[in-house]
């Protein structure tokens, strides 16, 4: 394994190009220029604009990202075609990304073979290279490609001039342990050849790949915001660049102490809400309702939690009480606003808790704590008077 403290992860985002051809996902020019530049002031290192090829309006969307002078590469996405590539050349973009078919499947599906392929590299990688300073070429679908031809489809890639070779895990059904074998592999084939890895989540693996083609060499990986893409996604820019963040602090340049507000933008400009539950961005990752976790975060912030909420553009993090908070968060909270409670008082308030709470399916702020006790002191108010 490599010195992750030696070892710099290129971060490709490819929300404008495979994060939109999600379903029913449709980015207005106005989105898209302040999708990339977010992107941009991230700390992303490399930008997919989108698809040349798809038509004038696409065209015409790249080149005003392109306008914008942003602190990143900008890559135009090319199947193996010299048309594709001739209409991304009038783009403007500094890379191109030209993607074959490897696997057997594929390769039927588009009626296309072995020989096709390696005879379009041989023409496009040089072709591209005229118009683009930096030349990527994609093996689409390579977890399902025969590993004898893979490893000719990289050296060939490597001998006619590109620069990177994309690993695509095209549909999702790979595991680390296979990624980090095939990396290995190719690594050792092409030695001068970039790795990227660009994954599906399938099978709810793809940040897991990600990181373990990263720490078996791949240069680049390939992700988008919120882990959006077509099917279950892509591995999610969020998860991998705190992952990376989380091993050593250099491996990347993403600031992640801006990730909430991209996420939130591009959760509404896509219309696809954030889960509650998801890693890093979700509402409630950072709230806590357990009795034995509560107790240790009141001591040390870090006891049940992997990283700090500030990290990650948080506020802070949360409690809520309920069913399985224990009576030292309740006093907690209810001193923070005001109350003192003795420890025996707060023993019995969390029995009305639980009982309101599993009859309810519900827990409380420290808002509604406060409220919910001002209520039981007016019951009982009310009850000593009469």
């Amino acid at each position: 394994m490599q010195n992750l403290h030696e070892h710099h992860a290129w971060i490709i985002d490819s929300t404008l190009r495979d994060g939109e051809q999600a379903p029913g996902v449709v980015f207005t020019l106005e989105e898209k220029i302040n999708i990339a530049c977010m992107l941009s002031e991230l700390g992303v290192n490399e930008i997919e604009a989108g698809i040349p090829a798809m038509g004038e309006q696409e065209r015409f969307e790249i080149v005003q990202m392109v306008s914008q002078q942003l602190d990143c590469r900008l890559t135009a996405w090319c199947r193996a075609v010299r048309s594709d590539i001739a209409l991304a050349a009038r783009s403007g973009t500094e890379g191109v990304h030209i993607s074959f078919p490897v696997s057997d499947i594929l390769m039927a599906v588009m009626g296309k073979t072995e020989s096709w392929v390696m005879h379009q590299v041989e023409t496009l990688v040089p072709f591209g290279k005229r118009y683009f300073d930096y030349v990527s070429v994609g093996a689409l679908d390579a977890t399902r490609a025969d590993m004898k031809f893979l490893k000719r489809f990289s050296r060939h890639a490597a001998d006619f001039g590109a620069h990177r070779l994309r690993i695509a895990d095209t549909n999702g059904i790979t595991r680390p342990s296979k990624i980090r074998h095939l990396i290995k592999i190719l690594k050792t084939t092409a030695p001068d050849l970039a790795i990227d890895f660009h994954g599906h989540n399938d099978l709810g693996m793809a940040t897991a790949n990600a990181i373990t083609a990263f720490e078996s060499g791949a240069d680049a990986l390939s992700v988008t915001v919120n882990g959006l893409g077509e099917r279950a996604g892509n591995a999610a820019l969020e998860e991998v660049a705190v992952a990376l963040k989380q091993m050593a602090p250099a491996t990347c340049d993403i600031q992640t102490k801006q990730l909430l507000s991209i996420c939130s933008y591009v959760s509404e400009a896509s219309k696809r809400s954030i889960p509650v539950d998801k890693p890093i961005t979700g509402a409630s990752v950072f709230s806590h309702e357990s009795g034995i976790h509560c107790a240790g975060l009141i001591e040390n912030p870090m006891a049940f939690q992997p990283f700090l909420p500030e990290s990650v553009g948080r506020s802070g993090g949360s409690y809520v009480v309920g069913r399985h908070s224990g009576s030292k968060m309740i006093q907690h909270l209810l001193s923070e606003k005001g109350y003192n409670v003795s420890k025996e008082q707060a023993a019995v308030l969390k029995d009305y808790i639980r009982d309101f709470a599993v009859k309810n399916k519900m827990v409380f702020t420290p808002e509604s704590l406060e409220a919910f006790l001002k209520s039981l002191l007016d019951q009982e108010k009310a009850f000593s008077a009469a």
